[in-house]
């Protein structure tokens, strides 16, 4: 280490009191981090891509500093679920400072590593107060039984009004519409639990009518519209 001259020619000032870090909340006790072994949590965040064209959903377990379980969710550009395949690959094994030092091919991944190394040096993951933290599998629990993602997709134009397409249940059958021809509910297809069953054996026709509710007032109806042909 070098120093400059007029450091060198400085009297030495002792050094007072030291406390150390402050403490944060990590999986139900307070932790002095000093380095990245210190850090264990599990959380998720969203990045977005430079010109904003598109999205990720990351969803990070972190024990002792190495990524343990990661969940790469994007939404946008076609290219995205190429770039997280790599990430999903790569991320876990990494220390999280050297996950945030990798190119994870995506901007909006590598801005939701970003965000999500910020969350949880600081203590602000969503284990924060969970004793022990939450096991590796975790992560998947924000798929549902269906272990698809959660997508919300709704298309509206002034003359037409709007349309539902994809909501947290399934895949939009049909809208129900009101004497007012207002939307009181639709129908939904759970395509994961029906896609389950197929793979199992279950005839597809009876799969389908198996996965297949609704929500709201829908059998009141006055009418009802396929929100993508009609």
């Amino acid at each position: 280490m070098q120093f400059s001259r007029e450091v060198e020619e400085m009297l030495c000032v002792k050094k007072g009191c030291d406390h150390g870090p402050a403490p944060i909340p990590e999986e139900g006790r307070w932790v002095q981090a000093k380095q990245i072994g210190d850090i264990s949590g599990l959380t998720h965040g969203v990045g977005w891509c430079a010109p904003q064209q598109g999205a990720c959903k990351l969803t990070l377990n972190v024990k002792q500093g190495v990524i343990q379980e990661a969940l790469v969710e994007t939404i946008g550009c076609s290219g995205m679920t190429h770039s997280a395949a790599i990430a999903s690959e790569v991320l876990p094994g990494k220390t999280i400072l050297e996950a945030l030092n990798t190119d994870l091919v995506c901007d909006a991944i590598n801005t939701a590593m970003r965000e999500l190394f910020l969350q949880i040096v600081y203590g602000r993951t969503q284990s924060a107060f969970s004793e022990d933290g939450l096991p590796i599998g975790a992560g998947l629990e924000d798929l549902g039984k269906g272990l698809r993602s959660q997508v919300g997709t709704m298309y509206g134009t002034l003359a037409k009004g709007c349309r539902y397409l994809e909501m947290a249940e399934g895949y939009v059958l049909k809208l129900a519409l009101d004497a007012n021809s207002e939307i009181i509910g639709y129908q939904f297809l759970r395509l994961g639990p029906m896609l389950e069953a197929i793979k199992k054996g279950v005839d597809p026709k009876e799969a389908y009518e198996k996965n297949v509710g609704t929500y709201g007032r829908f059998a009141e109806a006055a009418s009802y519209v396929d929100p993508r042909h009609q």
